[in-house]
C-alpha cells in the first residue's frame, strides 16, 4: 500500500464511529432515540432563535391561554408562553445531563477498574461503599444530599452525581475482573508497570464501551430524578424554566388547564425514552456478535 493511500484512510476510531451510526440509524428504535436527542440538542444550542417569546416575562393579562392564538403550547398561571419555556428547559436538561456524565462517568470508571484489578482490602472497603449508595433509591438519596446541601441547580447536579456513580463503578468492576488474568496484563507487569499504570492505560480503556452503554441508559434516571427534585422545590429555582418545576406550578391548575403539565410531561417522557432506546442501541452496535454480521 503507497504512503498516500494510507494517508487517505479513515482513522479506525473514526471508521468505527461511522460503522456504529450507521447500525443506529438503520434501527428504528434507536434512530427515534437518536433523532430526539439531537432535537433536544439542537433546541438547547438555538433556544433563542426557536423560542417564540421571552421565556421569562410576565404577562398578567394573558394567563392561562389555551394553545393556539400565538402560543403554540398555551400560556402559564404568570402569563408566560409554555413553549419557549420548554424550549430553554432543554438548556437546563442538557447541562444536566453532561455535567452528571462527567462527573460520573470517570469516577464509576476509575473505581470500579481498580477494585475489579486489585482486589483485596480495596475491593471490598469500594464495594461495601456502593453497596451502601445501592441500597437507598437513587430518589431518596438525592433528596438527602440537597437537603444538607441546599435547593439550588447546582447542588442538585452534585446530588444527583453522588448517587448515580455506583452502578457505573459495579459494571467496570466486573469488566475488570474478567481482563486482569489476560496475556497482555501478564506482560505489562512482567515489564514494570505499575498498577495504576495498568488499570488506567489497559483496564479501563476496555471497560469504557460497556460503561458508555450503562451511562447511556443511566441518563433517564438522571432526568427522572432532577424532574423529581425541581417538582419537589429542591432543584432549579424560580423563574428557571425547568420541566419538573414546570409540573409542579402547573398542578394546581391541572383539571381545567391541561397543557401546563401535559407538555413539559411529555418532553420529560420523550427525553427519557429516547436515552433508553439510544442505550439498547448502542449495547447491540458494541456486541461483537452483531459486529460480525455487518
Amino acid at each position: 500500500m503507497s504512503a498516500s493511500t494510507q494517508s487517505l484512510r479513515m482513522p479506525e476510531w473514526l471508521n468505527a464511529l461511522r460503522n456504529i451510526l450507521r447500525f443506529l440509524v438503520r434501527s428504528p428504535t434507536s434512530a427515534f432515540g437518536l433523532f430526539v436527542i439531537s432535537v433536544l440538542i439542537l433546541a438547547a444550542v438555538f433556544a433563542p432563535i426557536i423560542a417564540t417569546h421571552d421565556p421569562y416575562v410576565q404577562n398578567l393579562a394573558n394567563t392561562l391561554k389555551a394553545p393556539g392564538n400565538g402560543h403554540l403550547f398555551g400560556t402559564d398561571e404568570l402569563g408566560r408562553d409554555i413553549f419557549s419555556r420548554l424550549i430553554f428547559g432543554a438548556r437546563i436538561t442538557l447541562t444536566i445531563i453532561f455535567l452528571v456524565s462527567i462527573i460520573v462517568g470517570p469516577i464509576g470508571l476509575l473505581i470500579g477498574a481498580a477494585s475489579g484489578y486489585l482486589g483485596g482490602k480495596f475491593d471490598t472497603v469500594m464495594m461495601r461503599i456502593t453497596d451502601i449508595f445501592l441500597s437507598f433509591p437513587s430518589l431518596i438519596l438525592s433528596l438527602a444530599f440537597v437537603a444538607a446541601l441546599g435547593p439550588s441547580l447546582n447542588n442538585a447536579i452534585i446530588a444527583i452525581a453522588l448517587t448515580s456513580w455506583p452502578p457505573i463503578a459495579r459494571l467496570a468492576r466486573a469488566e475488570a475482573m474478567t481482563f486482569r488474568k489476560a496475556d497482555y496484563i501478564a506482560a505489562a507487569r512482567l515489564q514494570g508497570a505499575s498498577p495504576m499504570r495498568i488499570i488506567v492505560k489497559s483496564i479501563m480503556p476496555m471497560c469504557l464501551p460497556s460503561v458508555l452503554i450503562r451511562l447511556t441508559l443511566n441518563m433517564a434516571t438522571v432526568i427522572l430524578t432532577a424532574a423529581g427534585l425541581g417538582f419537589l422545590g429542591l432543584g432549579a429555582q424560580p423563574p428557571m424554566p425547568e420541566w419538573g418545576a414546570m409540573i409542579a406550578t402547573g398542578r394546581r391548575y391541572m383539571l381545567d388547564n391541561w397543557w401546563l403539565v401535559t407538555f413539559p410531561g411529555l418532553a420529560i417522557l420523550c427525553v427519557s425514552l429516547a436515552f433508553n432506546l439510544l442505550g439498547d442501541g448502542l449495547r447491540d452496535a458494541l456486541d461483537p456478535k452483531q459486529m460480525n454480521r455487518r
